[in-house]
């Protein structure tokens, strides 16, 4: 299949790396699921230390993206980092980046920012390193839903969306980054690892070209029923 370019990572890089025999696409699988990875408000609100508004743009594509995948009957996952008060499973992640230990269990900072606001039937987990996969029970939950899929927004960019996109791939599941649904707190990080990302682990794309995936799965499934 021949990729596209996302005109948020327009780059020479990406045909370089196409040159090199990169850049293939996984594509969409029958059943895809959103993840919305970290929009809580230890990460969106400038207030907290981890906080940033680069992710209100983002924030705005995720609602467009959530509400196709409601009509569509798409599952939604979200997750947050969340560590105990006295922060004792906070491991080398706090101990690397302290400011991670004001994301306590029962702060403000580790609920899910109200503009993507969880709905009825969406699942929450709680991770306490990058990858939303490691230490969680991602993976089960999602293997139980038969999910082939992994539709990746949330923040950032450069972490904690890049590193559940690379597991994703390791997993088994195609792995989708939405470009303009992702945010970094530095905007040079947030291109060069989406660059990097579409390379190497996964398909990066607009929000329109993730909607009309996810419009064609409820198409596929009234037809069949």
């Amino acid at each position: 299949m021949t990729a596209t370019r996302p005109a948020a990572i327009d780059d020479t890089t990406l045909d370089d790396y196409a040159s090199r025999g990169m850049r293939r696409r996984t594509g969409f699988g029958a059943n895809p699921c959103v993840l919305v990875i970290d929009f809580q408000y230890g990460m969106t609100d400038p207030e907290c230390p981890l906080g940033s508004a680069n992710q209100d743009a983002p924030i705005e594509v995720t609602q467009r993206i959530l509400a196709a995948a409601r009509e569509a009957g798409v599952p939604v996952v979200y997750t947050r980092v969340a560590y105990r008060p006295d922060l004792a499973d906070g491991g080398l992640f706090v101990e690397k980046v302290p400011a991670l230990g004001a994301l306590t269990l029962g702060s403000r900072w580790v609920e899910i920012d109200e503009r993507v606001a969880m709905a009825d039937g969406d699942y929450l987990l709680t991770k306490r390193h990058s990858s939303s996969f490691i230490g969680t029970e991602l993976q089960q939950v999602l293997q139980n839903r038969g999910i082939d899929t992994i539709i990746n927004v949330g923040c950032s960019t450069s972490g904690c969306v890049r590193q559940t996109a690379v597991d994703a791939q390791a997993y088994g599941f195609r792995s989708v980054v939405v470009a303009d649904a992702v945010g970094d707190r530095s905007p040079e990080q947030h291109r060069a690892n989406l660059i990097d990302l579409d390379g190497k682990y996964a398909d990066v794309v607009t929000s329109e070209e993730a909607i009309a995936a996810i419009n064609a799965v409820a198409a596929a499934r009234a037809g069949a029923g």
